[in-house]
């Protein structure tokens, strides 16, 4: 089979299509022949080194963290899951590999694809909304009648994390782009700021939780926003103390994260605010649930147009990076 693999850690890395063996599942391992898999800045972070602190692969190490698919076998082990089924994952983070025409996946990792997306549009799903399901639920602790604030809302988590906040009984408030406000809006957000037009920082009654999308450079605006004793939950900043300790790191790592992280941390702080970083784990009960939402809300995730072949790999990887794609970057198999 064909898979595009790291062949080293490198700034400027390039992935490398190789034909390799077709992987053969263990007892608790599911072999999907893989339909469509997304391309995520995750990759960016894998090929440069970023994330050597949290998973270091032996390379070559076939890459990819997300994808769609139907179950060519099963090991003896696996529960629900049957040769012939539709699936998508999250793929767990010690072994990747949706970049490849087959995949090995444990299957706790696993689940039925929503019903009315096609294998395109539902490998656009995992990384997202399970994002979005563990920042609400686990990182920030949100209960029903509590507000979040969104910076940068409107692209394709706010698409996903919107609906699960509202499932959950949040209050959602949204900044972004004009095109999207009405669709945003549809989804019952109660407020919507277009960034062009109004600074949410200057209008917005203090919340409970902010969800970072933009980075540091809005950091102090997000800051600004949270009530006293809140929690700002960012999925792009830096890792920091309270991750480590989260993840049970040994103490070397959880030093060096806690100085990366210290200076987010001190603001935070000093604005009576919580600090948590979010790295996003696979969980199939989790990916259940959010079928069900995606099902229920009719949601279509954003998908860029343009076509992907696994040979394309790093046209996609740089298209992702620079081109400003309209949704979702997926490779077609």
């Amino acid at each position: 089979m064909q898979a595009a693999q790291l062949l080293k850690y490198d700034k400027n890395f390039k992935l490398v299509v190789k034909n390799i063996p077709v992987p053969t599942p263990t007892e608790d391992e599911v072999l999907v022949k893989v339909k469509a898999a997304a391309v995520n800045p995750l990759e960016k972070l894998i090929g440069i080194g970023y994330l050597k602190l949290l998973q270091n692969y032996a390379l070559p190490v076939t890459t990819g963290n997300e994808l769609s698919g139907v179950v060519e076998a099963v090991g003896k082990n696996v529960k629900d899951f049957k040769i012939g089924d539709e699936i998508y994952s999250r793929l767990p983070l010690e072994k990747i590999g949706a970049f490849a025409e087959y995949a090995v996946i444990e299957y706790h990792a696993v689940a039925l694809k929503p019903t009315g997306l096609d294998f395109v549009h539902s490998a656009a799903v995992p990384l997202t909304g399970l994002t979005a399901y563990q920042g609400l639920t686990e990182e920030l602790g949100a209960q029903p009648g509590q507000s979040v604030m969104i910076p940068g809302g409107s692209g394709s988590f706010g698409q996903m994390a919107i609906p699960i906040a509202k499932e959950l009984g949040l209050k959602v408030m949204v900044s972004g782009n004009a095109r999207a406000k009405q669709s945003v809006m549809d989804m019952g957000v109660e407020q919507y700021f277009d960034y062009r037009e109004q600074n949410y920082w200057e209008h917005l009654e203090p919340v409970d939780y902010v969800i970072d999308t933009v980075g540091k450079t809005e950091l102090d605006h997000e800051l600004q926003v949270l009530k006293p004793g809140g929690r700002l939950l960012s999925l792009i900043m830096t890792p920091n103390r309270q991750f480590a300790k989260d993840h049970q790191m040994p103490f070397w790592k959880t030093a060096l994260i806690g100085i990366a992280g210290s200076g987010i941390d001190w603001k935070a702080k000093r604005a009576g605010a919580d600090y948590r970083f979010i790295f996003v784990r696979s969980d199939g009960e989790q990916l259940k649930k959010i079928t069900k939402i995606v099902e229920d809300n009719q949601i279509v995730p954003a998908v860029d147009p343009t076509e992907f072949k696994l040979t394309d790999i790093n046209k996609a990887l740089d298209y992702l990076a620079n081109g400003h794609p309209k949704g979702k970057v997926v490779i077609r198999f």
